[in-house]
C-alpha cells in the first residue's frame, strides 16, 4: 500500500491560526483607536509652548526698547503687540504665539487667555483639554501659564 503525501494545511490548523490572530488583533487594537486624543494632546503641548516662547520674546524685545512699564507696545515681525509689565497682555498673546481660531479655541477674558483644542478645526472646543495665560499684575512678575488640562481630550 503507497502513502499518500500530505499537501497543504488540514481544517484544524487553519481553524487554530484563525484564533491565534482574533486574539492579537483584540489585544492590539485598543492601543491604535484612538490615536486622536494623543494627536491633540500633542497639538495643544506644542500651542502651549509657541505661548511660553512668545511670551519670552515679546519680553524680551521689551527690555531692549524700553517698554517695561505698566502698559506699552513693541512691533514683532510688523505686527504691534500691547503690553502688561513687559510681557504680551492676554489678548495679543496668541497673535504674539501665531495661534489661529482656525486651529483652536480660544476664549479670552479681562483676566485670562484659555486656549483649548478643538474636534476639528474650527469647531467647538473640548472642554478640560485646555491651558490658560495670564499677564503679569504687577511689575517684575512674569506672566502665569497654567499646565495644559488632559482629562477631555
Amino acid at each position: 500500500m503507497a502513502l499518500k503525501k500530505q499537501r497543504g494545511f488540514t481544517l484544524i490548523e487553519l481553524i487554530m491560526v484563525i484564533v491565534v490572530l482574533g486574539i492579537l488583533a483584540a489585544v492590539a487594537l485598543p492601543k491604535f483607536a484612538d490615536l486622536g486624543g494623543d494627536a491633540r494632546k500633542a497639538t495643544l503641548q506644542s500651542a502651549q509652548g509657541a505661548v511660553k516662547s512668545a511670551a519670552a520674546i515679546v519680553h524680551a524685545k521689551a527690555l531692549v526698547d524700553g517698554q517695561t512699564g505698566e502698559t506699552g507696545s513693541v512691533s514683532v515681525e510688523g505686527v504691534t503687540i500691547d503690553l502688561v509689565h513687559g510681557y504680551p497682555g492676554v489678548k495679543p498673546i496668541a497673535t504674539a504665539a501665531g495661534i489661529s481660531a482656525q486651529d483652536y479655541h480660544i476664549g479670552v477674558t479681562d483676566k485670562e487667555t484659555t486656549i483649548s483644542g478643538t474636534k476639528d478645526a474650527g469647531k467647538s472646543a473640548i472642554k478640560d483639554c485646555s491651558f490658560t495665560y495670564q499677564a503679569p499684575t504687577a511689575a517684575n512678575t512674569a506672566p502665569s501659564i497654567s499646565e495644559v488640562t488632559f482629562s477631555g481630550c
